[in-house]
Parts: C-alpha cells; sequence; structure tokens
C-alpha cells in the first residue's frame, strides 16, 4: 500500500510549479506592454500641467485647429497630423478627423436653422422683463422676509384629502411637511405589462421584452428654474417584478438638479441594527421568492431541536405590494427621515438627505403602473415657512466684490444663476471667489441674472445686488431656452466693460478650482484662441423626449464639437466675434447655450483670417458631479460648496459626495 504523500510534500510541489511559470508569465507580460506601447503611443490627455512640447503644438495646429472647409494633410504632414492623438487620446484624435473630414460638404452649424420661435420667445421675455422690473424698482414691501409659497399671507389647511379614479396624482402642500406629517396612500397595484428593452435584446438575453409592474410616490420640491424638473426630496419606487436582481424590491432616492443620489434598497434582507432612523430599520425583511435556507441554517437548526432548545417564534412577511390587490401606503415625516408603513406595518426608513428640509417637500406625485384610489395628508404644518434673506446672506464687507479694475486681467468669469438662487450665490462668494486671483484682482467674477414673475423675488435680488456689487441683471423673464442670451451677455462684459485675456463661464451650482483652472490655461499658446472644456464630439440632437430638438430647430444630424455648459473657457478673441456678431445681428442664437458656444466658435474658425483655434478637452471639467482632483464639479450644492472649499484649504482637492 502506497503512503499517502505529505502535505509539505504537496505544497512544495505548487511552489516549484509556480516558480517554473513565473519568466513566462513575465515574458507574456513583457510583450503586451511592448505592443500597447507601439499601438497607443498616442493615447494621453491636456489634464497634465506641463506645457506640450513643440512638436504636438505643430501637430495641433496642422490638424485640430485647421478650419473645416481646409483639404485634409496629405504626405508628410499627414503623419504629423497622425501625432495629434497624442494631445486628444486615440479615440478622440479620430473623431476630430472624421468631423473635419466631412466639413468640406457642408454649409457652417445651423446656417439652415429656422429660430423664429426661439426669437419670438425672447422678445417677449424682454418686454415682460422690463415690465418686471418697474414693478422690482416700485416694490415697497418687506424683502427681508419673502414667502417661499406662492406669495399669499394666509394660514395653510393642516389636512387634505384626494378623490380617487385617477392613474396619476399631483397634490399641492402649501406649507410642505413637519415632523409627524403622514400622507396615505390607498390604491391598487396594476399587473404587469410588457416593454421593450433594445440592450437587452442586443445582449442576447431574448427578444428584449420584460414585464414590469412598478410605480413611484414622491414627496417634491419646489422648481428650481425654468426647464429643469423639480427636486425630488424622497422618491419612492416600488417594483413588483423586480429589476435586475429578479426579485421585488423598493428602491428610494432623492433628486438634484436632475442628479440622483445613491439609492436605498430594500429586497427583503434587513438591515443591521447600528443602521437605523428615529430607532426604525432602513430595511424590514420580507420572504424573498427563490431563496433556500442555507445548509448552516439547516444544520443549526437540527442541532437546536437536537438539544431541545426551543425556537423563538418568527412572523413571516410578504412583499407588501401585489399585482392587483389593494394596498394602504402611509408615508410619516419623523426627525431623522421618512418611514414607510403598507398595511399599518413597517417596511422601510429613508434618512433625510443634506440640502432637503421638510418644508421644501411642497408636492407629492404617483405615477406609473397604479390606480389611485384616494390620498391623505394629515398632520400638516398650518403656518407658512418664510424664507428671510438675512438667514441665507451674509451681509458683510468682506463678501463685497472688487470694483471693475481698469487694467486688463487675466480671467473674466460670468456665473449663470436663477433669480431666486441666494443660497447658492452666497455659497460662491464665501467658497472660491476667495481664492487670492480674485481677492488681488487678476480675475473677476459676475454672476448673471434674469428676472422672476414675481416682483417681491425681484426686489430682494435687486438689494442684493446693490449691497455685494457682483451682479449683472439681465432685464428680461429668466427661462431655460433663454439662458443663450445670458452666454452672451458674459462675452460681452468680458470684453467690454472688463479687459480679460479670457473669460469662463460657469453654473451657480459649480466649484471651481481657480488656482488649479488658471494654470491650465498658463500652459498653452497665448498667441492662439482657446476653447478649454469637457468636449462632446459627434454628439447627436434627441429627436424625441423633453430635452427634444426638432430638425427646423437643428437640421444637422450631429452638433459641431462643444464644451459641457457647467465649465468652459474661451479666449478673449472668440468672445470678442460673438459680441461685434451679436451687435450687427448676424449671431445665430440655438436653445442650447453650450452647443451655440460650439457653433460660435466653430463659425469663428471658419471665418477668421487669424489662427486658428485650440480645442482642448478634459474630463476634469466635470459635466455629471464631482471627480477627485477636479477642475471643476457641478451639481454642488450650497453645503457641499463650504465641504469643498474646507478640503481644498486642507490641501485635499476631494469631494463631498452628500447632498
Amino acid at each position: 500500500m502506497k503512503r499517502a504523500r505529505s502535505s509539505e510534500a504537496f505544497l512544495g510541489g505548487r511552489v516549484r510549479a509556480r516558480r517554473r511559470l513565473a519568466p513566462l508569465l513575465a515574458l507574456a507580460a513583457f510583450a503586451y506592454l511592448l505592443f500597447v506601447s507601439v499601438k497607443l503611443a498616442g493615447l494621453g490627455g491636456w489634464d497634465d500641467v506641463s506645457p506640450p512640447d513643440a512638436t504636438s503644438t505643430a501637430s495641433r495646429d496642422s490638424l485640430l485647429h485647421r478650419g473645416p472647409l481646409e483639404p485634409a494633410p496629405r504626405g508628410r504632414r499627414a503623419a504629423a497630423a497622425a501625432t495629434v492623438a497624442a494631445g486628444y487620446g486615440r479615440i478622440t484624435g479620430e473623431i476630430l478627423r472624421r468631423h473635419e473630414a466631412l466639413g468640406g460638404s457642408r454649409r457652417r452649424w445651423g446656417l439652415r436653422g429656422n429660430f423664429s420661435e426661439l426669437e419670438r420667445m425672447a422678445a417677449e421675455a424682454w418686454a415682460r422683463g422690463a415690465e418686471a422690473w418697474e414693478e422690482a424698482a416700485a416694490f415697497s414691501g418687506d424683502v427681508d422676509s419673502i414667502l417661499s409659497g406662492d406669495g399669499g399671507s394666509g394660514d395653510c389647511p393642516g389636512s387634505l384629502a384626494l378623490g380617487g379614479g385617477k392613474r396619476e396624482t399631483a397634490a399641492l402642500l402649501p406649507c410642505g411637511l413637519a415632523v409627524g406629517s403622514a400622507v396615505t396612500l390607498v390604491g391598487t397595484a396594476r399587473a404587469a405589462r410588457a416593454e421593450y428593452v433594445e440592450a437587452l435584446e442586443r445582449s442576447g438575453n431574448g427578444n428584449g421584452t420584460v414585464m414590469v409592474a412598478q410605480f413611484a410616490v414622491e414627496l417634491r420640491g419646489l422648481r428650481a428654474s425654468g426647464g429643469e424638473d423639480p427636486p425630488r426630496i424622497l422618491h419612492l419606487n416600488p417594483r413588483l417584478q423586480g429589476d435586475w436582481s429578479r426579485r421585488p424590491v423598493l428602491e428610494m432616492n432623492t433628486c438634484f438638479r436632475m442628479q440622483w443620489g445613491k439609492a436605498q434598497r430594500c429586497d427583503g434582507t434587513p438591515s443591521k441594527d447600528d443602521d437605523r432612523v428615529d430607532g426604525f430599520p432602513k430595511c424590514e425583511k420580507w420572504e424573498r421568492r427563490g431563496t433556500v435556507d442555507s445548509k448552516e441554517m439547516k444544520s443549526a437548526s437540527w442541532f437546536n431541536r437536537f438539544i431541545g432548545r426551543a425556537k423563538k417564534p418568527e412572523m413571516s412577511w410578504p412583499y407588501p405590494f401585489l399585482e392587483g390587490k389593494m394596498f394602504v401606503l402611509t408615508i410619516q415625516a419623523g426627525v431623522e427621515g421618512y418611514h414607510i408603513n403598507v398595511g399599518g406595518r413597517h417596511v422601510a426608513s429613508f434618512p433625510h438627505r443634506m440640502g432637503f428640509t421638510l418644508e421644501d417637500a411642497t408636492g407629492l406625485a404617483v405615477t406609473g403602473g397604479v390606480d389611485v384610489h384616494s390620498v391623505y395628508a394629515t398632520s400638516l404644518p398650518k403656518a407658512h415657512p418664510s424664507f428671510s434673506l438675512q438667514n441665507v446672506l451674509e451681509m458683510s464687507d468682506k463678501w463685497k466684490a472688487r470694483p471693475v479694475p481698469e487694467e486688463p486681467i487675466q480671467l473674466f468669469i460670468g456665473i449663470l444663476s436663477a433669480t431666486n438662487h441666494f443660497a447658492e450665490r452666497m455659497a460662491i462668494r464665501k467658497t472660491w471667489m476667495q481664492f487670492p486671483a480674485i481677492q488681488l484682482g487678476n480675475v473677476i467674477a459676475r454672476f448673471f441674472v434674469a428676472l422672476s414673475h414675481r416682483k417681491e423675488i425681484n426686489a430682494a435680488l435687486k438689494k442684493e445686488a446693490e449691497y455685494f456689487g457682483d451682479i449683472v441683471i439681465l432685464p428680461f423673464i429668466d427661462r431655460y431656452e433663454l439662458v443663450v442670451l445670458k452666454t452672451v451677455a458674459i462675452c460681452q462684459y468680458g470684453v467690454q466693460n472688463v479687459t480679460a485675456e479670457y473669460i469662463m463661464k460657469c453654473d451657480d451650482d459649480t466649484f471651481v478650482r481657480l488656482d488649479t483652472v488658471l494654470q491650465q490655461i498658463s500652459t498653452f499658446n497665448r498667441t492662439l484662441p482657446l476653447y478649454l472644456g469637457n468636449l462632446n464630439l459627434l454628439h447627436r440632437p434627441l429627436r424625441y423626449g423633453k430635452w427634444a430638438v426638432t430638425f427646423e430647430e437643428w437640421p444637422e444630424l450631429v452638433y459641431p464639437p462643444y464644451a459641457n455648459g457647467p465649465g468652459y473657457v474661451i479666449s478673449a478673441n472668440i468672445a470678442r466675434d460673438i459680441a461685434s456678431r451679436h451687435a450687427n445681428q448676424s449671431l445665430r442664437l440655438f436653445k442650447m447655450e453650450d452647443v451655440s458656444m460650439g457653433m460660435w466658435v466653430e463659425d469663428y474658425n471658419t471665418t477668421t483670417t487669424s489662427a486658428p483655434v485650440q480645442y482642448v478637452h478634459s474630463w476634469r471639467f466635470c459635466q455629471y458631479g464631482c471627480v477627485d482632483n477636479y477642475f471643476t464639479a457641478h451639481y454642488q450644492s450650497p453645503r457641499q460648496m463650504l465641504c469643498l472649499w474646507e478640503k481644498l484649504s486642507l490641501g485635499h482637492p476631494q469631494c463631498c459626495n452628500y447632498r
């Protein structure tokens, strides 16, 4: 009988085998790295601070900044132009080459566009804006206490009741919610229906048809500005047929300026004991379909029976919603969050997220696959929550803007802001507007704000502008489609009111690392026009849905290269051309301001006789949210602005991922 090998001998054999494989793996890795270095030699980006060498500059001049009607380079010029990918990256450089290859056979961007509807909208906004400004100037009320609702001064009802018979329901909660307020919905979840998902069919997972049974109950806030969806303070989404998990789930989330937060999902797995809201677990336990007790659980159960240990009785609950069955859903506001009860049983709790308060929840919406029988709201606050400017605006001399200097400056920053965004403007004054470059006068920043329909809001804006001296009021009624007029005003201000070498545009929810942006600008050739930002290439217009663009508005198949709106930089010669063409009424306008800027830059690049434009791309001009080591961070609430500034003062350019 053979003696079994010891474990030491077995392990020793495995070690020797690994040692024999090590040289082979190292050789394979070296060959792969050599292949990558040859094939992707041009892969890179403009995010580094070091200036490009002369070779890369020459190659950019030869291809990226060539006018679209100029023929493509051939021979040696073509070989040199191939190195343009060193600046843009291989894929991005190839897209630009294909884009410019199509340039010779088409006319300038938007030349065939019909902008009469936009012009009519602008004319109406200017006319109504003149009236609104006269009313604001004549307003004699107390602007330090502005009602956040519709301007009325009456008391709010303590309870509301709505009838049923509707598939989708919306209700106004005039004074929002308070601790103890409850919203109860009686409804019936509809049966699942088939939906087609193209991605599933492309992946080979059947014919792409899935059965969907879900609905949403949302507590919403006031619409921030025209064109934006109202914020979702609580988004409760029961998915009866499940989703990617293939199990019924409850998903809860928030959404601010069309930017969703991190979802909280309850799938029947109970939360940990220390994960509680007002003493309630975030997720309760319920029966999960298709689950089988593990071998360990079965062994423990057998052992407990064997030793005679009494098993504690445990109630077993199913998923709280069933297709075709009536339910009673109650959302109750607590100190730490919202508590969701179905049929009198607690199923989930969702903590309050920073930036959202109970009084902000001024609306209720029920959408999706549900038949609503009735809605009740009880224990509502009876007094209108007042908005005091003194609680938002810190009237201190240290936040006042410096006067516009007579000597030239390096950068002018125009910040697009909505009329009632007092908190957003104050947060910027207390954070990145405190950079030394602004305090010393080398950089000037101004807010560009249009008017509201409410005269008391306009009066408060007028008072704010007079005190801080950093607001440019545009006398037209604000709406999403006319944001492009603010961008034109920024260009005009940057070349007429100040003498700036570069002009930057950003939003009032954008945090700017100004020192890093200035460092980036200084690395490029100052004699060439510059267009710096997070560039979109060959982006197609959406022809359907909420953000649809008609063929009359934009007849071309793709947009020109354009930088995302939350933050980009142009040189003064481009801004001067935009202001000049707007003055002689030859500037084409489009309702999407970032696309308009791309169109204007391309028109300048086509018609100018000077040097071609430097198109410079960097993903660190963040479009959605924030990434560490950012240049700009978007969708930042006032609290996040203060958090980013505090981290930056400690030398850490890191994000604050909470609302």
